[in-house]
């Protein structure tokens, strides 16, 4: 499903972050101290190699909220933008804390001259965040940092399961069209 969001296209997907090949860069759902973890980490890390964890050791620890970039590795994407999001009902103002995820990922990314980002529904897995709440938080924080960015043409959310990919869908229907 695609969007025209100003000059930029935003697209949604079902599927697997690790397997964009068309795209330069991904977002990593991070851990605090940017290690292997489970989930989206687990999955970038495996797929990035050991190298990954070694780059990431000097960015870390980060904070809430906060971005840093590293290469891709093994990857077939150039860059990982690893950012951290809101524990769910523990980090406060969730929805202001996650809206900052997504917008420093997106001002790191745009400062690097990325074109093409792919980012998963961050802090919706073991930190709980409500899928419907954070897509919606999402979605709007695209729509409202699009003028700032320079060189981003495309961005795309890579949704794990057909259940997310359909709430970000229906999302996405009222808040762009």
């Amino acid at each position: 499903m695609r969007f025209k969001v100003d000059n930029l296209d935003l697209e949604l997907v079902q599927g697997d972050i690790v397997s964009q090949t068309d795209l330069e860069a991904i977002v990593n759902a991070a851990n605090a101290q940017l290690k292997i973890g489970g989930g989206v980490a687990g999955a970038i890390h495996r797929a990035a190699g050991p190298e990954l964890e070694k780059e990431c050791e000097p960015l870390a620890p980060i904070q809430v909220g906060e971005a840093v970039i590293t290469g891709g590795h093994e990857l077939p994407n150039d860059y990982v933008v690893h950012t951290l999001g809101p524990v769910y009902g523990v980090d406060k103002p969730e929805a202001e804390l996650l809206k900052k995820s997504y917008r420093n990922s997106l001002e790191i990314a745009d400062e690097k001259e990325i074109e093409s980002i792919g980012f998963p529904a961050i802090s919706t897995g073991a930190f709980g965040y409500p899928i419907k709440n954070a897509a919606e938080v999402s979605l709007k924080t695209i729509k409202n940092n699009v003028e700032k960015l320079n060189n981003l043409n495309l961005i795309r959310f890579v949704l794990y399961s057909n259940s997310d990919f359909e709430v970000y869908k229906e999302k996405a229907e009222k808040i762009y069209e």
